[in-house]
């Protein structure tokens, strides 16, 4: 896409990112929905010579569309949606599943921890001709008090650090509704994912279904999880 053709404000912003990294559009495209995902195309430049293999925390997850949320993607463009439903993404990166589920209507808010990621977010929005979406600063370790409460939330690949799993379900219990529900996707593989469900489990009736995704690299199994409270 042109990017010229974005609002002036998130014309700004793609102009600031585009001074300090190599970027480029790419079109994402779920059943009739398409997307323009702005994504980074020298990863070298924000890894900053780091290795992510010796200390995976340090990635900067964000910035790569994962296998799970393409699934999670999928699996919410097929979703009924009322009018009015509201959905929160969380740790939202690029933003495929909430964009996603603003093009089928919902009411959508995307949120991150970092700036830079907000900025992606709001201009892959513009560039999705979306204005049903907001977004969101969202530290999980110090969630706002008087926080917003939504009837979905997505996340896909978020369970990345064991320190992080209560912190998570706390913003969870805030931030859902009450007959609210939760859909997680992760690669099957995820060994975090286990610890995490069984942890959740008390407060949560947890139903799984699987997803094969085919990648360059070899089949996925996605597993998608879906959390409703049991009270």
């Amino acid at each position: 896409m042109d990017p010229q053709t974005l609002p002036d404000k998130e014309l700004q912003l793609y102009n600031a990112i585009k001074n300090r990294y190599t970027v480029a559009f790419e079109p994402f495209r779920i059943r009739e929905h398409e997307l323009r995902l702005l994504k980074l195309t020298d990863l070298e430049q924000i890894l900053g010579g780091k290795d992510p293999l010796k200390d995976v925390s340090t990635f900067p997850f964000w910035i790569r569309l994962w296998e799970a949320a393409i699934v999670l993607s999928e699996f919410i463009a097929g979703t009924p949606c009322e009018p009015g439903t509201t959905l929160l993404e969380l740790g939202a990166g690029l933003g495929a599943p909430g964009l996603t589920a603003a093009k089928v209507g919902y009411q959508v808010t995307l949120s991150d921890y970092e700036d830079m990621i907000i900025d992606f977010e709001r201009i892959n929005a513009a560039a999705s001709r979306l204005e049903n979406v907001d977004c969101l600063m969202l530290d999980w370790l110090n969630p706002p008090p008087d926080m917003m409460r939504f009837d979905v939330i997505l996340g896909a690949e978020i369970l990345f650090r064991e320190e992080f799993f209560q912190p998570l379900l706390n913003v969870l219990g805030k931030a859902l509704k009450p007959g609210g529900v939760v859909y997680l996707a992760h690669d099957i593989k995820r060994r975090s994912l286990e610890p995490f469900l069984k942890m959740a489990e008390k407060d949560y009736r947890i139903a799984a279904s699987q997803r094969k995704l085919k990648s360059f690299g070899g089949d996925k199994i996605i597993l998608l999880n879906r959390l409703q409270p049991r009270h």
